[in-house]
């Protein structure tokens, strides 16, 4: 079973020394494992994926959680990750840095970690997030078996850095548990969809781009082990002439009004 994980992530474009960030969905992994009696399978996963980029390698993963704008609270120190099984194990079990943002948070582990320390990013998609730092860092970005829809949050730092007109910044307020456990009163931004206008993330058409000019490496979702990577400056750059030759509404929203 170890060498069928140690095996699975070959030919999507994941290499020894890479830093990459994450999105998955492991649902047809951790069937396959538990059905096989496979002890601890989340462990195993993570465990694997760390072997493959090696002690240069640096793995980064999503602790998003959409419930601050409601609940008007974030705890650093207990707040779920809600994007699935793996970034759960690892916030709870795992060492790493985890960043700031109450509604996009990420848990950082490998040799670049420290670059992570002290992120406290005030809008989700900033010039000072996550997403900027693993372009710094000639990151990659790997999906496995999600469309761009439901995973390249990428694409919303690229419209952010271009300001683009159909998203403006929200402000959001509540209390917010810092890692020593000290509470505070704090206030965070995202560039959001403007609602009013009908604005609909849609970038199914961004995704076919990426896959035409083989920018993506690796598999769709559900072929094969279902991965697929790209440089995040390559997606960065690609998405932003998108929207600067003036083809957002055709590549990354649409408008239902």
């Amino acid at each position: 079973m170890d060498n069928l994980l140690s095996n699975y992530w070959e030919g999507s474009g994941l290499e020894k020394g890479d830093t990459v960030l994450l999105h998955s969905s492991m649902k047809r992994l951790l069937n396959y494992l538990t059905t096989n009696q496979v002890i601890d399978p989340p462990k195993k996963i993570i465990d694997s994926l760390i072997s493959h980029l090696g002690s240069k390698g640096t793995l980064i993963l999503p602790l998003f959680n959409f419930d601050f704008p409601k609940s008007k609270f974030f705890s650093m120190r207990s707040t779920p990750s809600q994007m699935g099984t793996i970034t759960e194990y690892a916030r709870r079990y795992m060492s790493g840095v985890r960043t700031g943002h109450p509604i996009y948070p990420f848990f950082i582990t490998g040799s670049n970690e420290n670059m992570f320390i002290d992120i406290d990013n005030s809008s989700g998609y900033g010039a000072d997030s996550p997403f900027a730092k693993v372009i710094s860092l000639n990151g990659k970005i790997a999906a496995v078996d999600l469309e761009d829809s439901r995973c390249m949050t990428m694409y919303h730092h690229v419209e952010e850095m271009c300001k683009v007109p159909y998203r403006y910044f929200k402000e959001f307020e509540g209390e917010y548990e810092s890692i020593n456990g000290s509470i505070e009163v704090k206030k965070y931004l995202l560039f959001v969809r403007d609602l009013e206008l009908g604005v609909v993330t849609n970038v199914d058409r961004m995704a076919e781009i990426l896959w035409q000019e083989n920018l993506y490496k690796g598999n769709r979702p559900r072929v094969g082990n279902g991965m697929r990577t790209i440089l995040a400056r390559t997606l960065f750059d690609r998405t932003k002439k998108e929207i600067l030759d003036g083809r957002a509404i055709d590549t990354l929203y649409s408008v239902t009004k």
